[in-house]
């Protein structure tokens, strides 16, 4: 933070002097680096946090960081399944620009994020912070690709992409939908750094306990916290404590999916009390986001709101997210922001609050623009692209192409997927693309098709795309093969997904 500093020392000499200066109504920048606190839930929905509208989850720590700060209405990430999403925000770059475009599906410890890529942890512990990760990882196993290698100095948790709540159902545990409680493997199992450990207390309320402990322990320093919780991903599986706050929600699915999210809650008012008794809250960033929109495959436990899709869909319900900043130091709290931003901004928007912005080609710094020093939009276009599924959005409208099939329900798995073909699936389409246009300014729940009314939008739009998409090496080269897939039917239209 130099040039803040400058900026104080000129002003008190000046004023020293006799000499009038201005009085500017915007915050002064702490000397300090803020502490900077990333708060990731896992298949949160829109509408699944009382801010953002739900009726039936009671989520009070999560609404009064809102207050505190900048509740997002139409915030973004980039990718609505969990591994692709996570290695676009991590490194601030669309990820299919560093090949990891799919989910992984299986168990290869040699796979992993790109290397090349650097992560905010790297970039923040050279501004001089210190660096710990508590939670789901799911971007490589090996050595290389570990989070210790990958910029943090310290790690506790679950490597893969989702583990059990508990190995022992506990007194008055519940579990629903594929959730009964099972050991946990070496793939899916708990690490302290390196090091496998036993642990069957509530997961989430482990990673909780371990994020106050690293606040505690590195309170007379910078440090940033990755706090990357599995609440509330299947298995559905829930304690009794939880569980008693939702006594009257008749579904069983629905009831074990509010008190997750309820566990992840009271993880947020937990960390903001530690924030508050070291003296840190108001100098500390936090950021709270889902990794992409709830599951449709959970019996409707979770809410998008009205927003069309879920999880691995385009549509706004697959991407769109909670998306809350605080920093009571240096942003005006209680507001909303309506324009679109996207979690890749972290990147640039974390280290500029350290002291040096590092920019890439796709990350915004947010601050200008929640600090009053920016009035115009901070991107021109989102982009998605997840095999031949293309997606783009101005600030007004959204297009997206899918791929047409001739699958049908029959051919799907009973996990609800269908099942790949040696080396994967072809990011072709030879039954042509489906296309789709939506005005999001008065259709946000994108109802009207009207690619057919609006030609010139559908030209623009796609010549943009295809601008975006010849920097980006094809799909067919991404590190891990489409193994993913399933099918739906959106307006009229049988098509494929593929994740």
């Amino acid at each position: 933070m130099k040039p803040i500093f400058t900026k104080r020392i000129i002003a008190f000499f000046l004023l020293f002097c006799g000499i009038p200066i201005a009085v500017y109504s915007q915050p002064a920048a702490p000397l300090q680096q803020p502490n900077i606190v990333f708060i990731f839930a896992d298949d949160l929905g829109y509408g699944d946090t009382g801010v953002y509208g739900s009726e039936i989850i009671r989520t009070p720590n999560i609404d009064s960081l809102a207050d505190a700060g900048v509740r997002f209405t139409q915030g973004y990430v980039s990718h609505p399944v969990c591994s692709p999403s996570r290695a676009g925000l991590l490194t601030g770059r669309y990820q299919q620009r560093h090949g990891w475009e799919f989910n992984p599906a299986g168990r290869d410890r040699e796979t992993g994020l790109d290397l090349d890529q650097r992560t905010f942890a790297d970039e923040l512990k050279s501004q001089g912070y210190a660096t710990g990760m508590i939670g789901k990882w799911h971007l490589g196993q090996g050595e290389a690709h570990h989070p210790m290698s990958r910029g943090f100095d310290e790690y506790f948790g679950v490597l893969a992409g989702g583990s059990q709540f508990f190995e022992t159902l506990s007194e008055g545990g519940a579990y629903a939908l594929n959730g009964a409680p099972e050991q946990r493997s070496p793939y899916n199992s708990v690490y302290r750094g390196r090091e496998r450990v036993e642990v069957d207390e509530y997961l989430t309320d482990v990673f909780t306990d371990e994020a106050v402990s690293f606040i505690d322990r590195h309170a007379d320093e910078p440090f940033f916290l990755y706090l990357s919780h599995t609440t509330p991903h299947t298995p559905l599986q829930a304690t009794r404590p939880y569980l008693d706050r939702y006594d009257h929600v008749q579904s069983i699915e629905a009831r074990v999916y509010a008190a997750m999210v309820s566990s992840l809650d009271d993880s947020v008012g937990k960390v903001v009390e530690k924030l508050k008794e070291i003296g840190q809250y108001e100098n500390t960033l936090i950021a709270f986001l889902s990794d992409n929109g709830c599951a449709g495959y959970i019996d409707n436990a979770c809410s998008n709101l009205d927003l069309a899709g879920f999880k691995r869909y385009h549509q706004e319900g697959g991407i769109r997210i909670p998306f809350i900043l605080s920093w009571p130091a240096q942003i005006e709290g209680n507001r909303l922001f309506h324009e679109p931003v996207i979690s890749l901004d972290l990147m640039s928007t974390f280290t500029a609050a350290a002291g040096e912005s590092i920019d890439t080609e796709d990350s915004v710094n947010l601050l200008p623009f929640l600090q009053g020093q920016r009035g115009d939009d901070p991107h021109d276009y989102l982009y998605w692209r997840s095999g031949p599924t293309q997606a783009i959005r101005d600030g007004r409208w959204k297009l997206i192409k899918f791929k047409r099939t001739d699958f049908t329900p029959a051919d799907l798995n009973n996990t609800g997927r269908l099942d790949p073909p040696a080396g994967g699936w072809s990011t072709d389409a030879p039954l042509g693309m489906h296309t789709l246009l939506y005005d999001l300014d008065n259709d946000p729940q994108e109802t009207t098709n009207l690619a057919g009314e609006r030609p010139d939008i559908v030209r623009r739009l796609e010549s943009q795309f295809s601008r975006w998409n010849a920097q980006l090496p094809p799909p067919q080269e991404a590190i891990l093969p489409a193994i993913r897939s399933t099918i739906t039917e959106i307006d009229g239209e049988a098509i494929q997904l593929i994740f």
